[in-house]
C-alpha cells in the first residue's frame, strides 16, 4: 500500500472517529506497539469532563514511529469503530481551506475506509480519508479523501470521476464547503414543495396549475386525510421561483396552500433552529432588564400568589412558578415587569427578604440566558479553586481539571500515571480518564531491564528519614527527579485516595513546588494528607462544575 502521508518532522498524530469509551489507556496499548509514546490526550467536553469528543492526539518521541503508526494503524478498529489517523495540523487555516480535498459519492455500502484509501493512494500522499456512516455504522454512500497536494486531487478527479467502483458509477469532485453548497442551492433549486392540498387535487390538477410558469419534469402528490402535500420539479430555476411567488398562500378549493423550495429534513431542522434562536434573541432583547428570576420559594406559592406579592412594584406582564413532572413547585419562578425601573425596585426591596407569612429569604435577580449563566459559573468556580488551592495554580479559566501527564520532553495534557524508574530513559504509562487503577509496577515491552550494577536509587527508600530521602532524590539526574518523586508519592497517596491517586500525584508534581518541598511530603504524613484533601476538593468541585452550570436551566 502506498504511503498515506508525506514524511514529516512532527511526531504528533491526530486520531479521530473514536468511540466515547476509548481512553488514553486504550490508545497507549495500541500505539505503544509501534514505538515509545511520549504522551496521549483524549479531548473531552469542557463542561462534562467525562464525555469524550471523539478525537485524540498521540505524541511519539520520534517522527519515524509516528509515520509508521500512520501507515500501519490507520483505519484500525478501536472499540468497534475504525479510527482515522492523520498528521496533527496546528494551522486551522490549512485544515479549513479545503485545498486538496475531494468528495466521492454513490459508493457501494460495502466499501470501507481502507478500500477507499487503497484506491486513491495511487494518485499521491493522503492526509485523511473518511466515509460517512449512519447511526448504525453503515455507509451513507459518500466519503472524502484529502490529498497533501492540490495537483494530486485534480489528477484523482480526472481519472476516477464516473468510473465504476464495485459495479457502481461514482462521482468524484472537489469538496465544496457547506456554506458554499447552501449558496449554490439557493441559486439553482428547481423542486417545489406544496402543502395543505385538499383530497380532490391529484397530480394532473397540480401539473396544470404549475405548468403555467414553466416546463415541469415531474409531479407527485401524497394524499393525506384531510390534507395532502406534493412536489413539482421544474426544468429551470427561474420557473420554480416564479411559481412560488405566484402561488404561495393562494386559496385552492377554500384552503390556503403553502408553497416553497423543497428542503431535506436536516435543512429544515437547521432552519427551525436558526429561526428559534433569532426569536429567542429578540425575546431576550425585549425583556432585557424586566424579567426577574426568583428562588427559595415555598412549595405553597403558585403563579397568582407570586404575582400578588410583587404587584406593588409595578405592572406585571407575566408570572410563572416552575414545576416538575408531577406538578409540584421546583422552588423558583419568573416575573416580568413592564419596564426596567419597576424590576430594579423589586430587586432592591425583595432580595434577601421573605414573602409575608413565609420564613425563607428570597433570592431575586435579573434573569440571564443559560449560556451567560454557564460562563459566569465556570469562571466563578475557576477563580475560587485557584484561591483555595495553592498546590494547583494552573487550574485556569476553563473550570475543569484536565487529565494530565507529567512529561519532560512533550508537555502534553494527558492522564498522568507514575512511571517505573529504571535509571534509563523515563517511560510514561497513561492511565484512564479518572486517573485511577493500580500502580503500574510491571515494565512495558519498551522498557529496558534495570542494570545489575546501576547507580539508580532503589524503591525501598525509608520515608522516616527526610535527610536520607532528599539525599537519594538528589542523586537522581535532575531531569528525572520529579519522575522518581512521583514513583515514591504515588503508593502513599494511593492508600489515602485510591481512585484519584494518579491525578493528585500529577497535580503535586506540576504545582511548581521545589524538589525539597515535594520530598518533605514523603516524610510528613500530616502535611501530605492535608494537600491530598485539598486536591480532592478541587477535583470534585471541577467535576461538578458542569452540573452546577446547568442547575438553573
Amino acid at each position: 500500500m502506498a504511503t498515506t502521508g508525506a514524511k514529516q518532522s512532527s511526531a504528533s498524530l491526530y486520531v479521530g472517529d473514536l468511540s466515547p469509551e476509548v481512553t488514553e489507556t486504550t490508545l497507549f496499548e495500541l500505539f505503544n506497539q509501534v514505538g515509545p509514546v511520549a504522551s496521549i490526550r483524549v479531548c473531552r467536553d469542557t463542561y462534562r469532563p467525562n464525555r469524550s469528543l471523539g478525537y485524540a492526539y498521540v505524541n511519539f518521541h520520534n517522527a519515524a514511529h509516528a509515520d509508521k503508526a500512520l501507515d500501519t494503524l490507520n483505519n484500525t478498529n478501536i472499540a468497534g469503530k475504525p479510527c482515522r489517523i492523520m498528521w496533527s495540523q496546528r494551522d486551522p487555516a490549512l485544515r479549513k481551506s479545503g485545498v486538496g480535498n475531494i468528495f466521492i459519492k454513490n459508493l457501494h455500502t460495502s466499501i470501507g475506509i481502507k478500500e477507499l484509501n487503497d484506491t486513491f493512494s495511487q494518485f499521491g500522499d493522503i492526509l485523511s480519508c473518511k466515509i460517512a456512516l449512519n447511526e448504525n455504522g453503515i455507509s451513507k454512500g459518500f466519503g472524502f479523501v484529502h490529498f497533501q497536494r492540490e495537483a494530486d486531487a485534480a489528477d484523482a478527479i480526472s481519472k476516477q470521476n464516473k468510473e465504476l467502483f464495485k459495479g457502481q458509477e461514482v462521482f468524484v469532485g472537489h469538496f465544496v464547503p457547506k456554506k458554499e453548497r447552501n449558496k449554490m442551492k439557493d441559486s439553482s433549486w428547481t423542486n417545489v414543495y406544496i402543502k395543505n392540498l385538499t383530497p380532490d387535487i391529484d397530480e394532473e390538477t397540480l401539473k396544470q396549475k404549475f405548468s403555467e410558469y414553466g416546463t415541469t419534469l415531474s409531479v407527485a402528490v401524497v394524499p393525506r386525510d384531510p390534507t395532502g402535500f406534493g412536489f413539482v420539479n421544474f426544468e429551470s430555476h427561474e420557473a420554480a421561483v416564479n411559481a412560488v411567488k405566484a402561488l404561495h398562500k393562494t386559496i385552492w378549493n377554500g384552503k390556503e396552500i403553502w408553497c416553497g423550495r423543497h428542503q431535506k429534513k436536516t435543512e429544515r431542522e437547521a432552519e427551525n433552529r436558526r429561526r428559534s434562536q433569532i426569536m429567542k434573541m429578540q425575546r431576550n432583547s425585549r425583556t432585557q432588564g424586566t424579567n426577574l428570576y426568583i428562588k427559595n420559594l415555598d412549595d405553597d406559592i403558585d403563579d397568582i400568589r407570586l404575582a400578588s406579592a410583587f404587584e406593588g412594584f409595578g405592572t406585571i406582564k407575566s408570572s410563572k412558578i416552575m414545576v416538575n413532572e408531577k406538578g409540584l413547585s421546583r422552588g423558583f419562578g419568573f416575573i416580568s415587569f413592564s419596564n426596567p425601573d419597576e424590576a430594579r425596585h423589586a430587586i432592591e426591596t425583595m432580595n434577601g427578604h421573605p414573602l409575608p407569612g413565609f420564613a425563607k429569604p428570597l433570592y431575586v435577580a435579573l434573569h440571564e440566558p443559560k449560556e451567560i449563566r454557564r460562563q459566569k459559573l465556570v469562571q466563578h468556580f475557576a477563580r475560587k479553586s485557584n484561591q483555595m488551592n495553592p498546590i494547583y495554580p494552573f487550574f485556569g479559566g476553563s473550570g475543569v481539571q484536565p487529565p494530565y501527564v507529567y512529561s519532560q520532553s512533550v508537555p502534553r495534557k494527558v492522564t498522568w500515571a507514575p512511571p517505573s524508574y529504571t535509571g534509563q530513559y523515563p517511560v510514561q504509562v497513561p492511565m484512564g480518564p479518572q486517573g485511577g487503577g493500580k500502580y503500574p509496577n510491571n515494565r512495558t515491552s519498551n522498557q529496558p531491564p534495570r542494570p545489575k550494577n546501576s547507580n539508580a536509587p532503589k524503591k525501598n527508600t525509608t520515608a522516616d528519614d527526610p535527610h536520607s530521602v532528599l539525599t537519594t532524590v538528589m542523586s537522581v539526574p535532575e531531569d528525572q527527579r520529579k519522575l522518581f518523586l512521583g514513583e515514591q508519592l504515588y503508593p502513599i497517596i494511593h492508600k489515602l485516595q485510591p481512585t484519584l491517586a494518579g491525578k493528585i500525584t500529577g497535580m503535586l508534581l506540576d504545582s511548581g513546588w521545589t524538589v525539597e518541598a515535594l520530598t518533605s511530603l514523603i516524610s510528613n504524613s500530616v502535611l501530605l494528607k492535608e494537600k491530598v484533601n485539598e486536591a480532592k476538593e478541587v477535583l470534585e468541585r471541577a467535576q461538578k462544575s458542569g452540573e452546577l452550570a446547568e442547575a438553573r436551566q
